[in-house]
């Protein structure tokens, strides 16, 4: 039996919200480390650029909806990734095309593995 269209809404109306207050988590330009703190190049690279600075508060902001989502297992193995992800990332060093291009990589696993979390709503 077909949910009805509200019903079926419901998880793409809160995946809007949610992407649109994303920017709103964290002032212009701010990453979700402490830039003070920064001593790899791709650290820094996101520290100086506002673009990697947004996509960076995006990745982490899904990282931890996901994980507070999941059970412990799941968890673990999104954890893993995560690190794996960041590990990658460091071999882009200061290459602002490689680091966008790894975030954006990153930023649609997370959402695909959140929308699979959406589909079986609603919630």
């Amino acid at each position: 039996m077909p949910l009805p269209p509200r019903i079926r809404l419901v998880p793409a109306v809160f995946a809007a919200t949610f992407l649109a207050l994303v920017p709103a988590l964290a002032p212009a330009g701010a990453a979700s480390f402490d830039c003070a703190g920064a001593r790899a190049a791709d650290e820094k690279a996101v520290c100086d650029s506002c673009d990697l600075a947004q996509l960076d508060v995006k990745m982490a902001t899904l990282y931890g909806v996901l994980t507070k989502l999941v059970a412990m297992g799941q968890r673990g193995m999104i954890q893993d990734a995560q690190r794996a992800w960041l590990a990658q990332r460091s071999t882009c060093g200061g290459d602002t095309g490689c680091l966008s291009g790894a975030y954006r990589t990153r930023i649609g696993q997370l959402e695909a593995a959140l929308g699979e979390i959406y589909s079986r709503g609603p919630f």
